[in-house]
């Protein structure tokens, strides 16, 4: 792919931002609060306009309920649009409450279960109320014992709660079903990875989709071959784009190991020139969406960081010779279709980007740009840091 083409691709690449990672939220332990961070769900949108402008390709931002609820969710789109962002998923929570100490929508107490899928039903509302596309969905339901329940009863609860969802769904939406491999439960968890998530998916409709966290796996476990199964399913809904290193840390994308990120796009990018169709169409609806808590970081640096490093890592991965490496897998030749691709990893992106930032018209240097700007010196002056104690969100 020439350098004309990469840049085409890039131009239309989009990062969805979380409205929580803008505000002090941080680790079971304890939350650091940060000056100028947002404590409002109007803040938050600010934010992610702000980082829009500051890198062209995060032009929509996640919502939490209840954290974000307002009364009007149509001021708070318009408030969106006039700041040139959209209001992206719409997050549930059902794992806060009391009640929810033994679960939500697998809980052995039906009026529990009744009203977690209430709770589910009414983000639905929301979503048609903020014109959202994705209902994003993670619980943490499970169990800490063997024999604390009927794991088979938890099982058909959740399928029974997810199918009234799905049908709830206008058309053109989605709902994305997380998994995470343990915690809070610790025995087992109702949805535990990518196959259970695949299963219920499979099972209640067209509507439903699969999201990979790249938190919520086991130690070693091949993110991106996850990434290509779902991708030829035509199940593969969406990404919480994140980085952890022994569990689900939420640390900035692509600090740990970026060549996993890379590894992903690199299976994005293939798929994206497939000679399938549907393939292709179906590559071009996953949804990559920020999803981390930063607890020591200033928010805005983090977060400008965390786009800008899906940023880079596409742009690499655009840039493997996929002409070349068919025909050294074709021809067995192992370790030079390796290298065809690890060229790609390890070659320097960052003038493209440059001229590509210059060409959108947005800052060549973001994170100078933000350093210099209105608006840190602005949220820095006139914001009010609360310490929230501890807490985190997904």
């Amino acid at each position: 792919m020439n350098e004309d083409s990469i840049k085409n691709h890039l131009r239309q690449q989009k990062i969805e931002t979380p409205s929580w990672g803008y505000g002090n939220s941080g680790t079971r332990f304890k939350t650091f609060p940060a000056k100028g961070a947002a404590s409002t769900v109007w803040e938050k949108v600010e934010d992610a306009a702000f980082i829009h402008t500051l890198t062209g390709i995060a032009p929509s931002v996640a919502l939490h309920i209840p954290w974000d609820r307002v009364e009007d969710y149509a001021e708070l789109k318009k408030y969106a649009e006039d700041r040139g962002i959209q209001l992206g998923a719409i997050n549930p929570n059902v794992f806060q409450d009391r009640e929810y100490k033994l679960g939500s929508v697998t809980n052995p107490d039906q009026s529990v279960r009744e009203k977690a899928t209430r709770h589910l039903l009414d983000c639905v509302e929301v979503m048609k109320e903020t014109g959202s596309r994705d209902l994003s969905l993670w619980f943490a339901d499970g169990t800490n014992y063997l024999g604390q329940d009927d794991l088979r009863k938890r099982k058909r609860h959740l399928r029974e709660a997810l199918q009234k969802v799905h049908d709830a769904l206008p058309d053109g939406t989605r709902m994305l079903v997380e998994y995470k491999l343990f915690e809070p439960a610790f025995y087992h968890t109702d949805l535990a990875d990518w196959g259970l998530a695949l299963t219920h998916c499979l099972a209640v409709g067209e509507k439903a989709q699969v999201l990979v966290d790249l938190g919520h796996h086991a130690q070693g476990t091949n993110i991106e071959h996850i990434v290509s199964t779902l991708l030829d399913e035509g199940r593969l809904g969406g990404f919480h784009f994140n980085a952890r290193r022994y569990a689900d840390d939420d640390l900035v994308v692509g600090t740990t190991n970026p060549l996993e990120l890379f590894a992903i796009y690199f299976e994005i990018a293939q798929a994206q020139q497939d000679e399938n169709e549907q393939l292709r169409k179906h590559t071009s609806e996953v949804a990559f969406m920020i999803d981390q808590s930063h607890n020591i970081e200033h928010k805005l640096e983090a977060m400008l960081q965390s786009v800008l490093n899906c940023q880079e890592a596409y742009a690499k991965a655009l840039s493997v010779d996929f002409d070349l490496l068919k025909e050294a897998q074709e021809k067995g030749e192992v370790l030079k279709a390796n290298r065809i691709v690890m060229d790609a990893f390890y070659k320097d992106v960052r003038p493209l980007l440059r001229d590509l930032r210059e060409e959108m018209g947005v800052p060549v240097d973001p994170f100078q740009a933000l350093e210099e700007s209105d608006h840190l010196k602005k949220v820095l002056r006139d914001r009010q840091s609360t310490d929230t104690g501890g807490g985190f969100p997904s």
